[in-house]
């Protein structure tokens, strides 16, 4: 997807394209960046181990990234999902990020737009995410873009 992005007044070239090797350390900022939204704690392990499923072309998660200008500003990461009770397949959305400077421009938009044709070209039934219930700036983008759902979320421990 190409389009322009808003932002400061000035136009803007957004571009949505998979994540590629070349995009390692912008990523991984993002990525860092996404976590520490969540509060997750600083891991690389965790950063490697994700990149590695990103870089695995037979690794259930794929991504994708968007840039302004060139600059990598945004982040999507998605997987496939079975729909057993109605006998078809989804994508789920794992992570959406965008840099704080970013915000406004278009590029969550834009990636959620551009896993809406790849749902829809790949023969995908939905694209489907959760947040958490105080996310309220992307939440105010999910509601123009998506129908919320009445489900209820869940965890479960392992057994130990």
């Amino acid at each position: 997807m190409t389009g322009q992005a808003g932002g400061s007044g000035a136009s803007a070239s957004l571009v949505v394209r998979p994540v590629a090797a070349g995009d390692r350390e912008a990523w991984a900022a993002l990525f860092r960046g996404y976590r520490d939204f969540y509060e997750k704690p600083h891991d690389q392990a965790v950063i490697e181990t994700v990149w590695g499923w990103l870089m695995d072309p037979a690794h259930e998660s794929r991504g994708l990234v968007a840039e302004i200008d060139g600059r990598v500003v945004g982040i999507g990461h998605f997987r496939r999902f079975a729909r057993p009770v109605i006998g078809e397949q989804g994508f789920y959305l794992d992570d959406l990020f965008t840099a704080a400077e970013a915000r406004g421009t278009g590029a969550g938009s834009a990636i959620l737009a551009r896993l809406a044709e790849i749902a829809r070209d790949e023969g995908a039934s939905v694209v489907r995410w959760i947040t958490n219930e105080n996310n309220t700036t992307a939440r105010s983008l999910y509601d123009k873009v998506a129908t919320q759902t009445p489900w209820v979320t869940y965890d479960l421990a392992p057994a130990e």
